[in-house]
């Protein structure tokens, strides 16, 4: 009886603690929406300014994610199946943008592919990153990168090795087994570090703000609103893109489940 009781308290103890931490998640969101009401969420949804900041913020983030699937692909491969010096230190560097705060990550962006050698030697190929589409998706690839490199990763290392090697002894070439037998086993976990990224890249706002303020995201343009007429006029915007990343997370989640 007394062990039954501990049990109890122990029980009890977690409950209460995760309906804290619940309550402090959800309250926030369900708060904007119950304060915006849903007028004001129909006049936003039917606002062109912020459909189209919402469309190019989809859009790019969505080429940022492309881009890393190409590059970042190889990469956690490369560290999941191989050891190699100075691993930990490439490891520790794919790691590093999800820790330092976003707007330093945006100075550094902007002394990299600004008025330097490198942003000179990309506009020669008319690639420009300040004021311009390739400056939003370089911001939003460098912070959300991590999400994808590592998830695949993981998936990578949860592969059998002896599948591979299986394929490689029937005469399969390394690249076939790549993308028939790797990637495949994989695919869950790419799948989620993909959207987890593109999802990522959706609330980036401290380093694409120093290195493109027009055209404007929606986390810019939210900020300008806020900014310059105050919380009434950019309230409704924030709770149409919670609204819309709480719906692709649920995607997320749904493509996921589906997989496992």
């Amino acid at each position: 009886m007394k062990a039954i009781n501990k049990s109890n308290l122990f029980n009890i103890t977690l409950i209460v603690l995760a309906l804290i931490i619940v309550f402090f998640l959800s309250i926030p969101i369900i708060k904007i929406f119950i304060g915006v009401g849903s007028e004001k969420l129909l006049e936003t949804i039917k606002d062109g300014e912020a459909i189209d900041s919402i469309i190019l913020t989809m859009k790019v983030s969505a080429w940022a994610m492309v881009f890393v699937l190409f590059t970042g692909l190889p990469l956690a491969y490369v560290i999941a199946r191989y050891d190699f010096f100075g691993k930990s230190l490439v490891e520790s560097l794919i790691d590093i943008p999800v820790m330092i705060p976003h707007t330093a990550a945006g100075i550094a962006l902007l002394t990299t592919f600004g008025d330097t050698e490198i942003g000179e030697f990309f506009k020669f190929f008319g690639i420009e990153f300040i004021g311009t589409e390739y400056g939003i998706m370089i911001a939003m690839m460098f912070l959300s990168a991590p999400f994808l490199i590592n998830s695949a990763k993981d998936g990578f290392r949860k592969v059998d090795v002896k599948l591979e090697k299986t394929a490689r002894t029937l005469g399969a070439s390394p690249i076939n087994v790549f993308f028939r037998i790797t990637i495949p086993n994989a695919k869950k976990d790419i799948i989620n570090g993909a959207l987890m990224m593109w999802s990522r890249g959706l609330g980036e706002f401290g380093a694409i703000v120093i290195l493109v303020y027009h055209p404007m995201t929606t986390p810019v343009l939210i900020f300008d609103r806020f900014n310059s007429y105050g919380l009434s006029y950019s309230a409704p915007l924030a709770a149409v893109i919670i609204g819309f990343s709480m719906l692709v997370f649920l995607v997320v989640r749904f493509i996921t489940n589906r997989l496992s």
